[in-house]
């Protein structure tokens, strides 16, 4: 099997591109889906140093277009980059909010089966202009509707409960956990602080700052209010708009091995979609088994890792993504946060971009810009804080309640 490199990617900014009106309720689109993915696609061909006619294929990723702007069938619009990409082939990959990494792949198998020289990957979404509540149900459709989304079950809930049975089955503390979360949350506030693309550049980076919100104003209100017990508003990722884009090829075919990094290996698993037929509520257990793929793929172990983007949808997926990973003992990685671990300057650090917490979190495009963020520390052109040492990378981008689970080891060539 021919290895494959991504030669060129590009992230645009992150954040809530609308303005609206508190009066009238009126939401006005201030750069637009097709802004976005046009804006990503454009600036991964150029980063790669190729012209649109190169390309010889496009995946794009995007989790829910036909809700959340009324459009579906999005992959053509990648013909509005450059008029050579007409009559090229492009396909929309779906997997909820892993929809970019699984564009990724099948870009990629395209690559390795010979019909594409390059291929072009995007990922896209545009959550803003939907009210809360709307925005809210479009993604709870990414749920297991029968036993979940159709009985009140927001994102939110579901991930509270492997709060509650990581608590449980190791026996935390309430006040404990709550810490270990806001640690978490601190970290990403600190390093999207340094990330020009973060949708929050300036969120609580303490967890003295976190626990300050938690405290109810003058008018009885808390800034940090309690969403779906014990996860509070800021162990909740954003609603972000933005994308991002790759350029993918043969390894053999690379011609500037110094802004190339090699997809090493990667894995896929799914788990049932359901939380209530899962046998336990405390790991990912998906998550390890495409960990385990994608590290044998790549001949590596987890001690080989410099850098790592985990999918921190909320605090406790990056708790649990730090486990999977291997970065520490199961039951051990909310205090393995506590005592300062994977920081800027760890032997793995995790999610220097700010993660999902405070770079954004605008669903199809998360995956594309988990991989694209890599491949810059990778080539050493990071975007924000820079990693100690990046030799090799590994993302970790998960679809729904933790069901589809994509790990992506990425080395430097």
């Amino acid at each position: 099997m021919s290895k494959v490199s991504i030669i060129g990617a590009y992230n645009t900014e992150f954040g809530a591109f609308v303005r609206k009106d508190k009066a009238t309720g009126l939401i006005t689109d201030t750069k637009t889906y097709y802004d976005l993915l046009v804006e990503a696609g454009r600036g991964a061909i150029a980063d790669a140093g190729l012209e649109a006619k190169d390309i010889d294929t496009v995946f794009v990723g995007s989790c829910s277009p036909g809700t959340f702007i009324n459009q579906e069938h999005v992959a053509p619009l990648a013909a509005e980059i450059d008029p050579s990409l007409r009559f090229k082939p492009m396909t929309r990959c779906e997997c909820a909010c892993a929809s970019g990494s699984v564009a990724l792949y099948s870009a990629l198998y395209a690559v390795e089966a010979g019909r594409a020289k390059h291929a072009l990957v995007i990922g896209v979404e545009k959550m803003n202009l939907l009210p809360t509540a709307q925005m809210t149900h479009v993604l709870a459709c990414s749920s297991h509707w029968p036993t979940e989304g159709s009985k009140g079950m927001s994102f939110p809930m579901l991930f509270a409960e492997y709060a509650k049975g990581y608590q449980k089955h190791y026996k935390i503390p309430m006040e404990e956990l709550e810490r270990m979360l806001w640690t978490a949350a601190a970290l990403c506030y600190k390093n999207g602080a340094e990330n020009p693309l973060a949708h929050v550049k300036n969120g609580p980076a303490t967890v003295e700052a976190i626990m300050k919100l938690n405290e109810p104003d003058a008018k009885g209100k808390c800034k940090n209010m309690m969403i779906a017990p014990p996860l509070r508003l800021h162990d909740c990722s954003l609603v972000t708009d933005g994308a991002a884009a790759l350029v993918i090829t043969s390894t053999a075919n690379v011609t500037n091995r110094k802004r190339a990094a090699e997809i090493a290996g990667i894995g896929q698993s799914v788990e049932r979609m359901p939380e209530n037929v899962r046998p336990n509520m405390h790991e990912l257990m998906a998550g390890k088994d495409a960990t385990a793929k994608a590290y044998q793929e790549a001949g590596i172990t987890a001690a080989d890792v410099d850098l790592a983007e985990v999918h921190d949808c909320f605090t406790i997926a990056q708790i649990l993504s730090t486990e999977a990973l291997g970065f520490s003992q199961d039951g051990r990685a909310g205090y393995d946060y506590l005592d300062g671990r994977f920081t800027r300057d760890d032997k793995v650090a995790v999610n220097l971009s700010g993660g999902l917490k405070s770079k954004g979190h605008p669903v199809g495009a998360t995956g594309v810009s988990m991989h694209a963020l890599l491949y810059k520390q990778l080539i050493g052109e990071p975007i924000g804080v820079k990693a100690k040492k990046a030799n090799i990378g590994v993302s970790f981008n998960v679809g729904g309640s933790a069901v589809t689970n994509c790990v992506t080891v990425l080395k430097k060539l």
